[in-house]
């Protein structure tokens, strides 16, 4: 996925792009609505990922003036302004979500992903059961499978192996699990990570021949099929 992200804070316009960029997406940003504007009505993105207040053009202007050209890449607004009003006026403006600052990033990508969906009519029913290879999990019953056999998993390791199967084929990394199982926008430099996904490990892996979690040295960690 291409994204353009156009947010005049620094620090938070490259938390952004490393984020996206972990995910890998290909990224260009922007600094300022101006140059914003340009690089969104001459360059082709799937989502964009737009500040509302921005020195030169905001971005509702750029919403708008995109939407006139009958460009509908798919935007995401972000802004500090978080009243009905405000968000009524974002999304009246042409916005397909609107995202309340400060937010975690795993949020931000979870809805960058809804509404590309959306856009492509792609939309899918909740599931109730994630799997991969012989393993299965039932989120209603909110048991383990793998092979036929039941495997007893504590609480924070259910909800660290679903995050990982919702995100088959795609590299998890230490800064998602720690936002979205842990709750840190930050990295306490700990080894939580490691020490659950050890046992997790150790849980659905031992007695079988195919692991079920890869790591991915300096990066993260992903679940697949093959």
């Amino acid at each position: 996925m291409r994204v353009l992200v156009i947010e005049d804070d620094k620090d938070l316009n490259s938390y952004i792009c490393k984020g996206l960029k972990e995910q890998g997406c290909n990224v260009d940003s922007a600094e300022d609505g101006k140059q914003g504007l340009f690089l969104a009505t001459t360059e082709k993105y799937d989502a964009l990922v737009i500040d509302r207040m921005l020195p030169e053009v905001d971005g509702l202007t750029i919403i708008r003036t995109i939407r006139a050209s009958n460009n509908q890449t798919p935007a995401l607004i972000l802004s500090a302004l978080g009243q009905v009003d405000d968000r009524v006026k974002g999304l009246k403006a042409g916005g397909d979500d609107y995202v309340v600052k400060p937010f975690a990033f795993t949020e931000l990508m979870a809805r960058l992903e809804a509404i590309s969906r959306r856009r492509n009519g792609l939309e899918s029913t909740e599931e109730t059961k994630l799997s991969v290879a012989d393993l299965e999990m039932d989120l209603l019953s909110r048991k383990i499978y793998r092979s036929g056999k039941e495997i007893e998993i504590q609480s924070r390791e259910f909800k660290l192996l679903e995050y990982l199967l919702r995100h088959k084929g795609q590299v998890v990394t230490r800064t998602m699990l720690l936002e979205q199982i842990w709750d840190y926008n930050f990295d306490p430099q700990t080894n939580v990570i490691d020490v659950h996904i050890s046992r997790l490990r150790s849980k659905i892996e031992k007695g079988f021949d195919k692991p079920i979690i890869k790591t991915i040295r300096g990066t993260g960690y992903i679940v697949e099929d093959k």
